[in-house]
């Protein structure tokens, strides 16, 4: 028969073992993760090195239209500056000339009124 020591070191070896085992296949699962986990990043790794030289690509060409953008915007900045210049004469030749006729023809108009008015009765434009 087993004495209460030998069944206490027997139990305890037991939970041992189960600890033992029960470690085991925490290392093995966790062994595995870290591969899976390798593998991933190796082929992410893989994946992005593509993906990082397209986006560089990408920018490369944004850039280059942005510069040939930025010269349209001068270039039409330019243009309505000469626009403006170009209405500014067009505006000058035509409105002064049409100012003076206008105010030739309120003259001539106030002339004619004011010779039929002395014209017809002379004391009629009076009043006392």
């Amino acid at each position: 028969m087993l004495t209460a020591g030998e069944v206490a070191g027997l139990i305890v070896a037991m939970f041992w073992a189960i600890l033992v085992c029960f470690l085991a296949v925490v290392l093995v699962r966790a062994a595995r993760l870290l591969t899976e986990t390798t593998k991933m990043v190796a082929e992410l790794g893989e994946r992005v090195a593509p993906l990082l030289d397209e986006v560089s690509a990408t920018v490369g060409e944004t850039n280059r239209r942005l510069v040939a953008v930025g010269a349209i915007a001068t270039d039409v900045k330019r243009v309505s500056g000469d626009m403006a210049k170009v209405t500014g004469v067009a505006s000058m030749l035509i409105a002064g000339p049409l100012i003076k006729i206008s105010a030739l023809g309120h003259g001539v108009r106030t002339a004619a009124a004011a010779r039929a008015l002395n014209g017809r009765r002379p004391a009629e434009g009076r009043r006392r």
